[in-house]
């Protein structure tokens, strides 16, 4: 039967799994979140915060939303505000791809970006001071706050975790990407209220200060902070593996020789989740990790030779084309 939708916030799809066994050698299942019209799994929490804020009456049509982002959010939620009858203005950094920010503008977006980082707080710190600075001279605006509004993670514990255990009733293990750690957050309490057996792996970049890491430098829209997002709870995660950007673009190109075109985000979720299972893991293990999104915007960075090259040294590009 045909799926018919007259809004594009309402279709997700939910069961769409990648066996990784052809492609690392372990059993591993990726979920991909892709495949919606934002391209990455931030639709859910997009449209969960601003739902909320109309059920309280807070926003109405012709209302203006304002968001930090290093860009799928930013997109998710141009995508939400266009098809509501809301403006948005969105804080992002140079890290941000150019084609989300194209994305960003095509849905009638107010793109603002941030060329210097904050010395505590890196680029995220530097995003959210100009977010204040937008709200005192336009106290009109509305700031969903995704590191601190329940909604980024609420979504994530009525849709992505249910998912999961419908799809897989024996999982052992959860691997997910920690960037605002609203899928993490919405996943772990899910599990530890109704399937505590499931251990949860959060899997982070080097340089992020989320876990209690040093701050280092991130190059990689997408997961990692640069200040502790409030919604987290370490106590829920079970483990955190932590992968360097370079091993993100060896998994990322791994992964397209075998066709699958995954984002920056996937390539580090992946990478941490093989190496978990390689060191720690044990043979037999029933493993999903949640893909957040594919690679069409990473075309310009992960995929691009030049970016590589001035971003990482010419060794890793040529380890890649020696691959």
């Amino acid at each position: 039967m045909a799926t018919v939708i007259s809004n594009p916030v309402d279709f997700n799809v939910e069961d769409l799994y990648v066996d990784l066994m052809p492609s690392l050698g372990r059993q591993l299942f990726l979920k991909c979140e892709g495949f919606n019209f934002s391209g990455s799994v931030k639709i859910k929490a997009a449209t969960e915060m601003v739902r909320a804020k109309e059920r309280t009456g807070e926003i109405r049509p012709g209302d203006t939303l304002i968001e930090s982002s290093s860009g799928n959010m930013g997109v998710a939620l141009g995508l939400v505000a266009a098809s509501r009858g809301y403006r948005f203005v969105c804080v992002t950094d140079t890290r941000c791809t150019g084609t989300a920010r194209r994305l960003m503008e095509t849905f009638g977006t107010e793109v603002h970006v941030v060329t210097e980082p904050d010395p505590e707080g890196g680029f995220l710190g530097a995003r959210l001071s100009l977010v204040q600075r937008l709200l005192e001279k336009n106290p009109e605006y509305l700031w969903l706050n995704q590191y601190a509004n329940p909604g980024n993670w609420t979504s994530h514990y009525r849709t992505t975790a249910p998912a999961i255990a419908e799809a897989f009733p024996g999982l052992d293990v959860l691997f997910i990407g920690a960037g605002t750690t609203g899928t993490l957050m919405g996943c772990a309490t899910y599990f530890r209220e109704n399937l505590p057996s499931v251990r949860v792996v959060a899997i982070d970049t080097t340089g992020s200060v989320t876990f209690g890491g040093p701050a280092g430098r991130r190059l990689i829209p997408g997961l990692g902070t640069g200040v502790r997002p409030q919604i987290l709870d370490p106590s829920l995660v079970d483990d955190v593996v932590y992968v360097s950007e370079p091993d993100t673009v060896r998994m990322c190109h791994r992964l397209v020789g075998q066709g699958f075109l995954f984002g920056g985000s996937t390539g580090t979720v992946v990478s941490g989740a093989l190496d978990w299972l390689t060191t720690r893991g044990g043979d037999g293990l029933t493993a999903v990790a949640v893909a957040p999104d594919l690679g069409a915007s990473y075309l310009e960075t992960v995929y691009d030779q030049e970016w590589l090259t001035r971003s990482y040294g010419p060794e890793l590009l040529d380890a890649l084309l020696d691959a």
